[in-house]
């Protein structure tokens, strides 16, 4: 895979290369070393593609994982207690499921990374949400966010989010005061 674009959310590429040149060396790596073409594996189904040869998110992400896990990447995973204390008197809620959690696809050295394929709202919970978790939770204090261009998402079944709107959008909402230093990657095959 190839890298196409890069954004630096919140000071995320300066904050990087002062804190964490080495594993942002080793992003680019991993990014370097995944085969997309073995993940081209889906035939569409849908109307506007039908018979299509597509790109598998989910054979993606086991190529990541595989990557990021030979260079001693984990998974972090954090278990969810919510609260009840908020409902209101004489409200009787139904069982919460145990065994809740959040988790961030692979961290290292206090640096988070997501890589995602999915839908535009999980794009913005990663950065906007999750990561502002997990440095509260003191488990990172910056993050990198791997996401297709366009031109990548188009040969993904409908739905995919790209880097090129997720990128505008950020821009526009601008930068809070909770926001985690953040480098969105947007990669091509």
């Amino acid at each position: 895979m190839i890298i196409a674009g890069e954004y630096s959310f919140n000071g995320g590429l300066d904050y990087l290369k002062k804190h964490h040149a080495g594993l942002l060396d080793e992003i680019y790596e991993i990014i370097g070393r995944v085969d997309a073409s073995a993940c081209k594996t889906k035939t569409s189904k849908e109307k506007t593609m039908p018979g299509r040869k597509l790109f598998s998110p989910p054979g993606l992400n086991k190529c990541f994982k595989s990557e990021f896990y030979k260079l001693g990447w984990k998974n972090c995973k954090v278990p969810c207690e919510y609260p009840r204390k908020f409902y209101r008197p004489g409200y009787k809620p139904a069982e919460l499921s145990k065994g809740a959690f959040r988790d961030m696809d692979f961290v290292k050295d206090k640096l988070g990374v997501e890589v995602q394929f999915g839908k535009y709202s999980f794009m913005v919970y990663n950065v906007c949400a999750k990561m502002t978790i997990f440095k509260k939770l003191e488990h990172i204090n910056a993050g990198v966010e791997i996401v297709p261009v366009k031109q990548f998402a188009d040969q993904m079944s409908t739905g995919v989010s790209y880097f090129e709107q997720f990128v505008w959008d950020l821009d526009k909402r601008g930068v809070a005061d909770i926001d985690v230093p953040v480098l969105i990657v947007g990669i091509d095959a």
